[in-house]
């Protein structure tokens, strides 16, 4: 068997994983062009939030998607997210109905009772996401980070990451101070030196490295997993479940291309984000590529992430994540 085979092979079984229980929930045997027929429409519609980063920034920007769903009589509309908190709002009150954030996000989203369904996700990333300090800075190491003022997205990614660094460093989270900004605000705080340390993810971090020369202090290995997730909301997955499965099959398409040709994605990426081709390059060097069904490890490491928020009162009440499930489907009990 050759590797392109296989890895056809790998990619058929992973998808038939995904949505082996929600694809029972379409019409029998209507396609989704003639579904939307049925309903005396001219065309349904699939509304993907994306951020500057990852496979959905690839994806739009080869265009690949938009191909084979057209075949479907199905529409794609993107919209860019300045980051996963804001993404997962969308979601919620109904103005995307699939998207990509990382760890935390949907965490915060399920505990404020957004009616959302994780349907897959990327392979762990910790380098993708790190605290960093300015290059002249005195700070040498996490316990440095006592008492100091530390700028971040509150409800993404790197809100995990920083609990469990200062965790690691014995420090309390409430002996630092926490600055909530989005992405741009954080890096302009930064550079005027208003904050002492930023935790950010890419391709933000590879930029504050390559233009302003930003010193990691610490990234995410060996704390965090930080897992990029494929969100929908509820309605739309159980309405949907085959123009997701289409959506994900061409995910995990350009993944496996995106594995083999780092100049190419480089080259689209800095198209699709206007960032120089040597920040996205540098970012794209830690991507994890390979989406995969939501598996029983992942969801009880994204239930220790929703623990620690709880445990510190940073969201209203204890959540299950596994709720956050489509009801019919069987987890895969491997991420192979």
């Amino acid at each position: 068997m050759t590797h392109r085979h296989a890895q056809r092979l790998s990619r058929r079984t992973t998808l038939g994983l995904l949505f082996a229980a929600a694809a029972g929930m379409m019409a029998a045997g209507m396609p989704v062009a003639a579904q939307a027929q049925a309903k005396g429409e001219l065309q349904v519609q699939v509304r993907i939030g994306y951020q500057k980063y990852g496979t959905l920034t690839l994806l739009k920007g080869r265009g690949t998607l938009e191909k084979r769903l057209a075949e479907q009589g199905v529409g794609v509309k993107w919209t860019e997210f300045p980051a996963g908190p804001v993404l997962l709002e969308g979601l919620n009150v109904g103005s995307i109905d699939f998207g990509t954030v990382g760890e935390a996000p949907p965490i915060f989203a399920q505990a404020a009772g957004a009616n959302l369904v994780y349907v897959g996700n990327e392979p762990a990333s910790p380098a993708s996401e790190a605290i960093v300090v300015p290059k002249g800075s005195g700070l040498r190491t996490l316990a440095d980070l006592k008492g100091k003022k530390i700028a971040l997205n509150k409800g993404s990614n790197v809100h995990y990451l920083l609990l469990k660094a200062l965790e690691k460093a014995g420090v309390a989270y409430a002996d630092i101070q926490p600055v909530f900004l989005p992405p741009a605000d954080a890096r302009a705080a930064f550079e005027r030196g208003s904050v002492d340390a930023w935790a950010i993810w890419d391709p933000f971090l590879a930029a504050a490295e390559k233009q302003l020369g930003a010193r990691v202090l610490a990234d995410g290995k060996g704390l965090v997993a930080n897992y990029q997730f494929y969100l929908a909301s509820r309605t739309y997955a159980e309405k949907n479940p085959e123009i997701l499965r289409i959506v994900l099959d061409e995910v995990a398409k350009v993944d496996d291309w995106g594995r083999n040709n780092p100049d190419e994605v480089a080259t689209i990426l800095s198209a699709q984000t206007g960032l120089g081709k040597d920040v996205v390059a540098l970012a794209a060097s830690r991507y994890a590529y390979g989406v995969k069904p939501v598996s029983v490890d992942v969801i009880a490491s994204q239930q220790r992430v929703a623990d620690a928020f709880s445990g510190l009162k940073l969201i209203p009440k204890p959540i299950v994540v596994k709720d956050a499930l489509l009801p019919a489907r069987q987890l895969a009990t491997s991420t192979k």
